[in-house]
């Protein structure tokens, strides 16, 4: 079991979401940052899409009451345990009682910690990940008891070493598709949209971030269509909206852009200070 004595700002278990649902109106869910989260896993030998605990700008103080192994990736939360400074992206022996602490995040937004075996929270449509409207909780919360395996009933493995590389966690450029909708931009918006620099605003979640500062916008509003993480609308006020892992399923918003997988990576670990620039690839 591991007891959270503090929740921190927004930790929740996470693992690959809900696929397979969106017929339904699920939203995917799911980690925000795939690629720290898979690389934690695969540090302890568990598949990749075991679920984790992902931890938002101030992390958790957590207390392990059995003794397992952790990776932690992502943002640095500066971890300790036991009062100790301890490495990120490498196999942590964890002992009982053990008391693991994080502070809050730089270079980045997002840390992710996984633990052999896996978080073992109840599933729902086949996920582990923690939904508002779907599961009983949307984060968790200080008292609260997280079941994991028990390192007694665990083989020991060696596994091949692994190099962490984060210099996404700097990269300021969003890498990008042309949306269903780009093609109504008038020549000057796309410049304008492809040229500006951007910053996170206030207003960012799981759900969707909004962008600053605001673009000329003249598009009349579509019918409903299907979105996906990654999806960037145009609202009419001129907002940029980037949809993220526990966005809606369908908008009515004018859809100019998608992310790359990578780029909604990059995108989860920025924060209001960040500077941002899309940049359209080809198909």
């Amino acid at each position: 079991m591991i007891k959270i004595l503090k929740s921190g700002f927004y930790t929740s278990v996470q693992d690959q979401g809900c696929l397979g649902f969106a017929q339904y109106g699920v939203p995917s869910s799911g980690v925000m940052d795939q690629y720290a989260s898979k690389f934690a896993n695969q540090l302890l030998g568990n598949a990749k899409d075991a679920a984790v605990l992902e931890m938002t700008m101030i992390g958790a103080e957590l207390q392990f009451l059995t003794a397992t192994r952790i990776a932690i990736a992502g943002a640095d939360m500066g971890a300790t345990i036991n009062g100790k400074a301890v490495a990120m992206f490498k196999s942590i022996k964890i002992h009982k009682n053990d008391i693991l602490k994080f502070r809050q995040a730089k270079d980045g937004f997002r840390t992710y910690v996984a633990v052999r075996g896996g978080i073992l929270a109840p599933q729902v449509l086949g996920s582990r990940s923690m939904l508002k409207g779907l599961t009983e909780d949307f984060k968790l919360n200080t008292g609260e008891q997280l079941h994991i395996e028990n390192e007694l009933t665990l083989k020991s493995a060696k596994y091949a070493r692994l190099k962490f590389n984060g210099s996404y966690l700097q990269t300021k450029i969003l890498d990008v598709f042309k949306g269903p909708e780009f093609e109504k931009l008038t020549p000057t918006q796309v410049d304008e949209l492809l040229q500006s620099d951007y910053q996170v605003s206030k207003f960012n979640s799981r759900m969707a971030y909004q962008l600053q500062p605001l673009i000329q916008n003249d598009l009349e509003p579509i019918l409903t269509g299907p979105v996906l993480p990654g999806t960037v609308q145009l609202t009419p006020s001129g907002q940029l909206v980037v949809l993220m892992r526990d966005c809606q399923t369908t908008g009515g918003y004018p859809r100019v852009l998608q992310l790359t997988e990578k780029a909604i990576h990059i995108l989860s670990q920025k924060t209001t200070a960040d500077d941002l620039m899309f940049r359209l690839v080809a198909l």
